[in-house]
């Protein structure tokens, strides 16, 4: 693999472009032409396909992508060019297993095949909704607490002892450090000191990821962000964050945020952006694993129909042709105390489950309000296993997927549905679900299993 040094380099001497023209002539028209080259369209009513060739021809379509245009230095307005050799370094040296934890707590999270023998795992957290510090350490510990939950997330902090959190400040220096008090403090309560992490969420620049690599903070078995910016951009603060893993060692998580209906176009462009930021990410980002989260320009949710189709063809196109290890990052339109997010929560775990994908969640009312609890979660988790343990076809999950659509799409035509946030779902004393909260995700339950979910 490359010394980082050199893509340090290529982002300072690269071919200038402006990034409008990065936009318009790279992105958005590389795109249309291999769409229309490799001849791919998607069905609104086949969101999980079984078709080999269709799978194949989004890999090769992203993987010339990759090689054609490489990644864009917005610091800068340079290319980074990356060669074919490169990149197919990149995709031999894909971590095929990585140890996150420590201890009896510790879980290896690994590349995923489809119809894989080996169950997923879960990320337990609303990975970067909004929470308030008063209730921070109750909300985290409701997914901790869960027994399914492998491995923890977490919120980010807006405020630290009633200051705003700006970003670039120092003040999040503070926040981010006091998120991981949080949830340090957090899985000793739970019994569950040594369980791994994907945190740091409250560094929105570098300052706090820096300030965060210790171990009474992020320990080098914890994992944190690496965003790659829409679409195949870096900027100096997120290269810095990989820079800053180099020597101390922590597990890097590429996260590239494709917008379907963005410059890519609809889903077929979308899975080919998405296939190709991986491809560099895995150089760009020091990517260890990579978290799946392609958004709906309009609705943000990963649970529209075209963004569930983007997340199948995505994690087929990687189990199929390059595995490596892929978390799904579930953002529900809906919020806590309400039975849609249930629904949306369901189908985007079918979705995961058979497309060779971990995940993670739930970023609730598309994480824009602290209207997320530990419940969603354990559903996340529980639907998930069942369709492994069933074995689910492609078929059966489309099936599945197409039966839950009608009971949340009308979320979309409306202005949200944002729920309650955590404290009106839950008792932040005994850290338990209201009756109602509880009393609907049983519902749902009953729900699942009459349509044949084997819960």
């Amino acid at each position: 693999m490359l010394n980082y040094l050199d893509i340090l380099d290529r982002a300072q001497t690269g071919p200038y472009i402006s990034e409008e023209n990065w936009d318009l002539e790279k992105i958005a028209m590389t795109t249309r032409r291999l769409v229309k080259k490799y001849k791919l369209e998607w069905n609104p009513n086949e969101l999980v396909t079984d078709d080999a060739a269709l799978s194949e021809a989004i890999w090769k379509a992203g993987y010339e992508m990759a090689v054609e245009l490489g990644s864009y230095s917005r610091s800068t307005e340079r290319i980074i060019q990356l060669s074919q050799d490169e990149i197919d370094s990149g995709i031999r040296n894909m971590p095929q297993e990585v140890v996150m934890g420590e201890g009896k707590d510790a879980r290896t999270l690994y590349a995923r095949h489809l119809n894989d023998e080996r169950a997923p795992l879960f990320f337990g957290g609303s990975p970067g909704t909004p929470i308030p510090e008063k209730i921070f350490l109750a909300n985290v510990i409701s997914y901790m607490q869960e027994p399914l939950i492998d491995l923890a997330t977490c919120g980010t902090l807006v405020e630290v002892d009633g200051r705003e959190v700006r970003t670039g400040n120092p003040i999040e220096i503070v926040s981010t450090r006091r998120e991981l008090q949080y949830m340090r403090q957090g899985l000793k309560r739970v019994g569950r000191a040594g369980m791994g992490m994907l945190a740091a969420q409250s560094s929105v620049s570098e300052l706090g990821d820096l300030a965060a690599a210790h171990p009474d903070y992020l320990r080098s078995c914890d994992s944190h962000l690496v965003p790659m910016l829409n679409e195949l951009k870096m900027d100096h603060r997120n290269i810095s964050r990989a820079v800053n893993s180099l020597e101390y060692g922590m597990v890097n998580a590429s996260l590239p945020c494709v917008i379907v209906g963005g410059l890519g176009g609809g889903p077929a462009g979308s899975a080919v952006i998405n296939v190709a930021s991986y491809l560099i990410a895995n150089i760009t980002c020091l990517a260890d694993y990579h978290i799946l989260h392609p958004i709906h320009v309009r609705h943000v949710a990963t649970s529209t129909r075209d963004v569930l189709w983007v997340i199948n063809a995505t994690g087929q196109a990687f189990a199929r042709h390059a595995p490596s290890i892929i978390v799904a990052d579930i953002y529900p339109k809906s919020g806590a105390g309400t039975k849609e997010l249930l629904y949306e929560t369901a189908a985007n775990a079918i979705v995961n489950a058979v497309s060779g994908n971990h995940l993670e969640g739930c970023g609730a009312a598309d994480g824009n309000a602290p209207n997320c609890s530990g419940l969603e979660a354990r559903l996340m988790a529980e639907v998930a296993l069942a369709s492994h343990r069933m074995k689910m076809s492609m078929k059966e999950a489309n099936d599945f997927v197409l039966q839950l659509l009608p009971k949340y799409e009308h979320v979309f035509t409306q202005d949200g549905n944002p729920g309650k946030p955590f404290n009106e779902v839950y008792d932040t004393v005994k850290i338990e679900p209201l009756d109602f909260w509880q009393k609907m995700y049983e519902e749902v339950k009953t729900e699942l299993k009459e349509m044949g979910l084997k819960l």
